[in-house]
């Protein structure tokens, strides 16, 4: 890796030039309408309900841990997928980006970096959401990944931009999207607004932790406090 790992609180790196984004629970607020249409999707699909007071200890899993304790077999998942994002698709209006990710992403690409997203949610979501002016401000987008198939989408992206792993970092909201990161050897970035649970993202020992969406722009462009 072309940076040196100084555990979750470390200093902004140097020389990162590409910073990739996930999408749903990191920039987009999605996690309610994502465990109502789980639920509501249950019956067709033969899996368990997420109940209310399961959340908790949910938001605490890997992603491969809640598909086992809601009983999804491996084979159902890129299908349950397909289901979930056309559901987002028609309920596309209802998703909005966090508080102050719009002027985040404007500062860091003020600042000359470049902005991109890796994400298991579909193109055409992403996009609605974000809105032209945002999508010229994020100009690369790998969509569609599977569920744990972002590394592949993280490769691409470098590629593209003619940039070593050292180079960027990928900030996130889920252990899996840690896990992506480390495995391409990208710097990783969790958020504390997300699907999982901060204290949970914090023992898989990430580079930077963000607990509000104003630090991203402070720590990457050097002027945290």
């Amino acid at each position: 890796m072309g940076h040196v790992m100084t555990g979750f609180d470390a200093d902004p790196g140097h020389g990162w030039r590409l910073v990739i984004f996930d999408f749903d629970g990191t920039l987009a607020d999605s996690f309610t309408w994502l465990v109502a249409t789980l639920n509501e999707i249950a019956p067709r699909w033969r899996f368990r309900r997420a109940e209310p007071d399961e959340q908790p200890m949910l938001r605490q899993l890997h992603a491969g841990a809640i598909l086992r304790h809601l009983g999804v077999p491996g084979w159902k998942v890129p299908l349950i997928a397909g289901d979930v994002r056309r559901r987002m698709t028609r309920d596309i209006d209802h998703i909005r980006l966090f508080d102050g990710v719009a002027p985040m992403l404007e500062r860091l690409d003020g600042h000359g970096l470049r902005l991109a997203i890796a994400s298991s949610n579909a193109t055409v979501n992403v996009e609605r959401v974000l809105g032209s002016r945002l999508c010229r401000v994020v100009a690369d987008r790998e969509c569609g990944a599977a569920l744990f198939g972002k590394a592949a989408r993280l490769r691409r992206l470098l590629r593209r931009g003619g940039l070593s792993p050292g180079q960027a970092i990928y900030i996130g909201d889920e252990i899996r999207d840690i896990e992506a990161a480390r495995h391409v050897g990208l710097a990783a970035g969790a958020v504390g607004w997300g699907y999982n649970d901060l204290d949970a993202l914090r023992r898989h020992r990430p580079d930077l932790v963000f607990r509000r969406v104003t630090d991203i722009g402070d720590r990457l462009t050097g002027h945290a406090p």
